[in-house]
């Protein structure tokens, strides 16, 4: 074999390998780019304290909330665009729904009536239902501040009632960006849905706190020296507290002294660092292992003051103390709301505290609470216990001196624990050492070894669920409704009470009054479509169905001015694909714009035709032209001038809506027609 042949072989081999090769990339890549038309990857966002959960697209971002109980997210390339909004609140309790009824707020034509202040609302649809087994109103709205041009918003939402609390999920974005976010918006709002448990709130059972107690461990072990820690939990079971503890290692972002169980069994705390800056509380579920900083800021704790305890109440609500125990406030988790109890110790009023408050006495800021709504805290220097009472603020008269502790020494906490049969402990965090208190006696016994600087607990709170009659059957869905809604110029959005409306069946319409204001009232059968028709002279006649629901709802009705200027859609107008063949489904509609021009001879139009961007512009001009000219020549047919009719092929120069998908792609395919003569 010759060595020019030899070379000629080899070059083929590597020629046909790097083709293969070139030929597997090529269909990478369009692997590749048919992945990223898919589904949008999806973020998790869940609440543990309001306990409700969502997703939104990854190209989302959070942002700053303008309240403790609200979470806001917002498109990331330009936020102001579009921006959807949760918020919860409790209800004062003349407002809670009672088993079974909704809110009287719930109601339909209450939100109608406090959206009336809207300029030029048009209201697509505000109804009542139970999602869920919780009463909720969705509503979907337009409005705008100025007359067009100005730019109209867009406004879609629920309103859910659930154990007290008012739930608001709400999407807000121009009209103009519809396109663009408005399908995402719609898709956080249908995934917002609760977790097992009904949030915590003020004034009602509390949730089921578990039997675990918690402390933040003063100090670890490492490379054989002990250091300072801070941020690692120890978690104990009550049924044995003798038992090696699970350890959460180095779980806070930050070093802390304060330590609180919410009724969620999620822990919250705030950093150490005497910053006299308000600080955000941080919550840190054990279950999962995971952390977060929630949007509740605590006040500047004052100079050379740090916040040094933290506490549960039988409500669920969260307090924290500073140092010198000047200042206690309380973090509502039902609604976020923070506020300062008291600036000033109490203890400055008892007969004994001369005896705690000399200069390097040592502190009395740790505490904790017991389900008689008392604050015990105890003295750092030698564990003596001293009392307020919450609601006046008085200070108990004497100090409180256990038996079995040690003479001197550090003591940094207290919690009061129920065991497994039921018994209130009080246990303190001592010098090196976790201590248990009968109260009753006064005596003090050491329950393991260990420095923590807080400790955290809840079940002393824990009360038994409250049995409910299951026997009674649930209120029955009602079997009719009633569309409540106005006739609107499509334009200005102005009620226009001189419209003929007719409602019912499809071919068994009846005429329908209107008020003064162009309202209009109808009772429906749920489920079962009504055809709508409304004439106006110098309005395009409607002919329409509409879709209906149980109960009271609201649902406007536009009609569209035929002045000159003015650009209608011939939505149901269909072509073949690269084709100006109508489909047989477009007849319908030539028809109705049939009737209009027959109807009124004085009307002159412009044809204008659109397609999408597939393919060379030039070639897409050309098409709809084409298209322009079968509808043309379509009415021409059947007896419309032809002067009275101009045409325009626009290709894909205009489109209404995404091109990135088929399903979006779909609506730029259409024709108009513009009045340019009356």
């Amino acid at each position: 074999m010759s060595r020019g042949f030899f070379t000629f072989e080899v070059v083929s081999l590597l020629t046909n390998w790097l083709m293969k090769v070139l030929l597997t990339l090529a269909l990478v890549l369009c692997w590749l780019q048919l992945s990223a038309q898919g589904p949008a990857a999806r973020r998790h966002y869940a609440d543990t304290v309001a306990r409700y959960q969502l997703t939104y697209p990854a190209t989302w971002q959070m942002l700053p909330a303008s309240h403790p109980a609200a979470t806001r997210l917002a498109t990331a390339e330009k936020p102001e665009l579009a921006v959807v909004t949760i918020t919860h609140r409790s209800l004062p309790a003349g407002k809670q729904p009672t088993p079974g009824s909704p809110p009287a707020a719930a109601h339909p034509d209450s939100v109608w009536q406090g959206l009336q202040h809207l300029a030029q609302l048009q209201v697509l649809l505000l109804r009542q239902r139970a999602q869920g087994g919780y009463p909720e109103v969705q509503y979907h709205y337009t409005y705008a501040l100025a007359p067009a041009p100005a730019p109209r918003t867009r406004v879609m939402g629920r309103r859910i009632w659930r154990e007290g609390v008012e739930f608001r999920v709400e999407y807000q974005a121009p009209v103009s960006q519809d396109a663009r976010y408005l399908a995402e918006g719609e898709q956080v709002l249908k995934s917002f849905r609760f977790t097992a448990d009904a949030p915590s709130r003020p004034g009602t059972t509390p949730q089921p706190c578990d039997d675990k107690m918690y402390g933040i461990a003063a100090l670890r072990f490492t490379n054989d020296t002990w250091e300072d820690d801070c941020q690692t939990i120890h978690e104990f079971s009550s049924a044995d507290l003798s038992a090696r503890p699970k350890v959460h290692r180095r779980v806070l972002p930050f070093q802390s002294y304060a330590l609180a169980k919410g009724f969620d069994n999620c822990l919250y705390s705030v950093t150490k660092s005497p910053t006299n800056a308000p600080e955000r509380v941080y919550r840190y579920n054990p279950a999962t292992g995971q952390g977060e900083y929630t949007s509740w800021q605590l006040p500047a704790q004052g100079p050379e003051n740090v916040w040094i305890s933290a506490a549960t109440d039988e409500q669920g609500q969260l307090y924290f103390m500073t140092s010198d125990a000047s200042k206690l406030v309380k973090v509502n988790p039902a609604d976020g709301l923070v506020t300062t109890l008291w600036t000033t110790d109490p203890q400055r009023q008892a007969p004994f505290y001369s005896q705690i408050g000399f200069a390097g006495a040592g502190s009395h800021g740790n505490f904790c609470l017991d389900d008689a709504g008392t604050i015990y805290q105890v003295y750092s220097t030698n564990g003596s216990l001293m009392s307020v009472n919450l609601t006046t603020r008085q200070p108990g008269p004497q100090l409180i001196v256990p038996t079995g502790l040690p003479e001197r020494g550090g003591y940094s906490d207290l919690l009061f624990q129920k065991d497994k049969r039921g018994r209130r402990w009080l246990y303190m965090a001592g010098p090196k050492a976790l201590y248990r208190l009968d109260m009753s006696r006064g005596e003090a016994e050491l329950v393991r070894r260990g420095i923590y600087t807080d400790l955290a607990g809840c079940n002393v709170f824990r009360r038994e669920p409250t049995l409910v009659n299951t026997t009674v059957p649930p209120p029955a869905p009602p079997t009719t409704g009633t569309w409540r809604g106005r006739v609107l110029d499509a334009t200005t959005f102005q009620p226009l009470p001189l419209a003929r409306l007719r409602l019912g069946p499809a071919g068994a319409e009846t005429t329908v009054p209107l008020t003064a204001q162009g309202v209009f009232s109808y009772l429906v059968e749920p489920g079962h479509p009504v055809a709508a028709k409304v004439q106006l002279p110098g309005y395009l006649p409607l002919d329409s169905t509409y879709a209906t629901y149980s109960g009271p709802y609201v649902q406007d009705v536009l009609l569209q001015p035929l002045s000159v200027g003015t650009t209608l859609g011939l939505d149901k107008v269909r072509f073949e694909q690269g084709s100006a063949r109508l489909l047989s489904s477009s007849y319908p509609a030539l028809k109705k714009l049939l009737q209009l021009l027959t109807e009124t001879p004085s009307l002159t139009i412009e044809l204008r035709g659109h397609t999408d961007n597939v393919g060379a512009p030039e070639k897409n001009v050309q098409l709809s032209e084409r298209r322009v000219a079968t509808v043309k020549a379509y009415l021409v047919r059947h007896g419309i001038a032809a002067d009275r009719i101009t045409g325009l092929g626009l290709g894909g120069a205009e489109p209404r809506a995404s091109n990135e998908r088929e399903a979006t792609r779909q609506l730029n395919r259409r024709v108009e027609f513009r009045v340019t003569g009356r």
